[in-house]
């Protein structure tokens, strides 16, 4: 129940600070994008059903108040979790560069499937303009982001564990 209220409250204060803080400092227009590095850090740091239903929640926010399409964003964002829980087996929290990958590949990803679905098939063939002036920014600003905001969520986790442990002895 602690880590349902904990994750409920994170992926509230996130997506506050990504639609107002961030929004006001924005260079050129660009956000950095905190939903998908909560997505794919509780995938990996988690496993393939806690990143799907993080991913679920984290896109459907996004899509009721910014979303053209209700349920794109979830379905995205339920992809780009998932897949990241793939990689709980190789997850060791000490290395920063596996979480830093896949955040990055996360973001490239949601940026290239939010570009074929909204743009590509209405026939807007600008792939190198929408690369250069939207998705890379984003990734680079959503990169320098997660060097802040992940050491938080895996300390958060730690402690959660840590406790869900506690918890557990008390009941054998």
């Amino acid at each position: 129940m602690k880590r349902f209220i904990v994750s409920v409250l994170l992926i509230m204060i996130c997506f506050l600070f990504q639609t107002t803080v961030f929004k006001e400092v924005a260079p050129g227009g660009i956000v950095p994008n905190l939903m998908i590095i909560l997505t794919a850090s509780f995938g990996f740091m988690r496993g393939e059903k806690t990143g799907l239903i993080i991913g679920f929640f984290c896109g459907f926010l996004a899509d009721i108040f910014f979303g053209n399409v209700l349920g794109l964003n979830a379905m995205i964002y339920m992809y780009i979790g998932y897949t990241n829980g793939k990689f709980n087996r190789i997850f060791f929290p000490e290395d920063i560069k596996l979480p830093l990958a896949l955040i990055l590949v996360s973001d490239l990803a949601y940026g290239f499937l939010y570009y074929i679905t909204l743009f590509l098939l209405r026939g807007r063939f600008h792939i190198k303009y929408y690369f250069l002036h939207i998705i890379f920014p984003e990734v680079v600003y959503t990169i320098l982001i997660t060097l802040l905001l992940y050491p938080f969520v895996l300390w958060l986790n730690k402690k959660l564990e840590e406790s869900e442990k506690r918890s557990a002895r008390k009941f054998v």
